[in-house]
């Protein structure tokens, strides 16, 4: 069968979780840049559909595509580094280290900003048609959208950060379910089915992805949209990748790892 049994598929994520520490920089690096480029595709793909249509349900149907292909090639992005090292880490894995998971966590983000920002620029290009025309529709919805998602946490203030370390958690909540979706089909159409799930309720209820930020931030930036760099680190990015991190973390690997790895110990019914 096709279908992995959760202590089958948890022991597969620690496995993933210990292989990711042992890549050299070069590979971690290339890896991460390449999912970064492809999940800012895949954006673009999405918010192009959601606004030439009109329906942002649309863009949340297709926008999972992304995610399936970088996922299918091996690639890294931060979200999912998030959550299956750390149970390697706690599997006492050897060599599974807290300075190397920090060293895997920092190379994979500098991977997914290098890529998410390379398809920023070539989307800057794409909707100014080589910087000749005026930045069309889609292009003006990407800035209205880093507009309003620093603004609106900047106007709240502490409740604005404390909101959106909420959103980055609840997101990778259902990217990791994402990851674990993955693991669980040993068939291609199994795993992309279990990964399209989680990921279109992320999508289309807007919650704070911090590669995804990495792409549709700079590129408002670019454009011009109004909001600075600090506005977007400190009222986006930063509390985005902390809550990315307890979601992955808590709300999938150590909730998985620990009933299904390290179970707790079993209750025994006398017979009658």
């Amino acid at each position: 069968m096709s279908y992995l049994q959760p202590s089958e598929f948890v022991t597969k994520l620690v496995d993933q979780g210990e292989s990711k520490v042992y890549m050299s920089e070069r590979d971690t690096l290339l890896r991460g840049a390449m999912a970064g480029a492809t999940l800012a595709l895949a954006v673009l793909f999405a918010v192009s559909a959601a606004v030439n249509t009109g329906t942002f349900l649309i863009g949340a149907l297709i926008f999972p595509v992304g995610f399936s292909m970088l996922y299918l090639m091996g690639y890294d992005l931060l979200t999912g580094v998030f959550t299956i090292v750390p149970i390697a880490w706690l599997d006492g894995r050897p060599g599974v280290t807290l300075p190397r998971m920090l060293k895997c966590w920092g190379l994979v983000g500098i991977g997914n900003l290098a890529g998410s920002l390379f398809i920023a620029f070539f989307s800057y290009l794409y909707f100014t048609q080589g910087f000749n025309a005026e930045v069309n529709a889609i292009g003006e919805q990407v800035m209205a959208v880093g507009e309003k998602r620093t603004g609106m946490y900047a106007d709240a203030g502490f409740w604005g950060w404390v909101h959106l370390f909420l959103r980055g958690m609840f997101c990778n909540w259902m990217v990791s379910m994402g990851v674990v979706g993955a693991a669980i089909s040993t068939s291609v159409p199994g795993k992309v089915i279990g990964m399209w799930m989680p990921i279109i309720v992320f999508f289309y209820l807007g919650f704070e992805h911090s590669v995804v930020n990495m792409y549709l931030f700079p590129l408002g930036l670019f454009m011009g949209a109004d909001f600075t760099l600090t506005d977007y680190l400190f009222w986006n990015e930063i509390p985005t990748v902390l809550g990315n991190l307890a979601g992955g973390l808590v709300l999938v690997g150590l909730a998985l790892y620990t009933t299904h790895v390290r179970t707790g110990k079993k209750k025994e019914f006398a017979n009658g």
